[in-house]
């Protein structure tokens, strides 16, 4: 692909995304959600080689089904209740409609079955853009919602928890346990966004980075399986020490960065009288927790196998740049001490 193309399609990503932050019009923000989409299935299927166009394929036909559901559901609005505006849609049936599209737009369960797949057929840089930037619009539009105390959304949390815990602790690719993972910190997400919608956006950005974190750490060490975690140590040996800090982090282990907006929901879910539902999410993240300890055992505790009486004196140099990464790293694991200060924002 040439620069240029490329430039185009990412400008074309930003722009897609951006208005669909600014509309408050369904039509427009259609509009940017299919040009989003759009211009992320070219860059999915940029090798050229067949799994990477089945992604593309199953991505496309998932955001054209979301897509038609959301216009479906605007279209349904107008004609019951006159109004076009997001924050307008008061009729249960195309509320219904329009947040099991968006649940499907970004892979909340139980419309998550192309989520994983699809991240398995591209490369790790791609599956950053597919795990972050993607998320971007949809949940901007969830926010807007007049959701009230609906138990649709409660569904759909409770289900990503459990499920993207549950199916990720027999995977052995790097990039469909990343995906089970985004499936349950959507689902953590999801559970407190009528509740207390500035949590969903702090649970957001600390799964931004540290997913962020995670995705440069493996493009650096140029892994996708489990098994070839083993070899991080001879390449890379500080960020073979940070790198269970991060995956920890992930997990939501305090003191580190990803305890903050777990802690601050369960202590919001506490507060709306719904201990019982804080304690069945809080155990739903064991399950997450045991493939991040897997992840860190495999990198940090093991040494591949190694047929040779010597060791390499002298290592490659990496040529990516590194500086993303050690700004994602240091957030991902030392930002606990501003959780005071989520408080006074809320």
């Amino acid at each position: 692909m040439s620069p240029l193309m490329f430039s185009t399609l990412l400008l074309a990503l930003g722009l897609g995304t951006t208005v669909t932050f600014a509309s408050s019009h369904w039509l427009l923000a259609w509009m940017g959600l299919e040009i989003n989409s759009l211009a992320m299935v070219p860059l999915m299927a940029r090798p050229h080689f067949p799994r990477a166009v089945e992604a593309a394929t199953k991505y496309f036909l998932a955001q054209a089904t979301a897509a038609a559901m959301i216009l479906f559901a605007g279209m349904t609005n107008a004609w019951m209740t006159g109004q076009w505006t997001i924050d307008m849609m008061t009729h249960p049936l195309p509320l219904t409609l329009v947040t099991l599209a968006l649940a499907l737009k970004v892979g909340l369960a139980p419309a998550h079955a192309w989520l994983p797949e699809v991240l398995q057929g591209v490369d790790l840089i791609t599956g950053l853009i597919l795990s972050t930037w993607q998320k971007l619009a949809p949940i901007a539009l969830l926010l807007q919602l007049p959701h009230g105390n609906s138990p649709l959304l409660l569904i759909l949390a409770l289900s990503s928890t459990l499920i993207g815990g549950w199916a990720g602790l027999n995977q052995t690719q790097l990039r469909k346990i990343l995906a089970y993972s985004s499936i349950a910190h959507l689902g953590w997400m999801m559970l407190i966004l009528q509740y207390a919608p500035s949590l969903t956006l702090l649970a957001l950005l600390t799964y931004i980075i540290m997913t962020s974190s995670v995705f440069l750490l493996f493009k650096l060490n140029n892994t996708t399986s489990i098994n070839a975690l083993a070899t991080s140590h001879t390449k890379i040996p500080i960020l073979t020490l940070f790198a269970p800090l991060i995956l920890l982090s992930l997990g939501g282990l305090p003191p580190l960065t990803g305890f903050m907006p777990k802690w601050l929901i369960l202590h919001e879910l506490t507060m709306q009288e719904m201990g019982a539902l804080a304690t069945i999410t809080a155990l739903t993240a064991l399950l997450s927790l045991y493939f991040y300890l897997r992840l860190s055992y495999s990198m940090s505790l093991t040494m591949s196998p190694n047929n040779l009486l010597t060791t390499t004196t002298w290592r490659l140099h990496p040529h990516q740049p590194t500086l993303p990464l050690a700004i994602a790293t240091t957030s991902a694991t030392m930002l606990l001490p501003l959780a005071p200060a989520a408080f006074l924002v809320r």
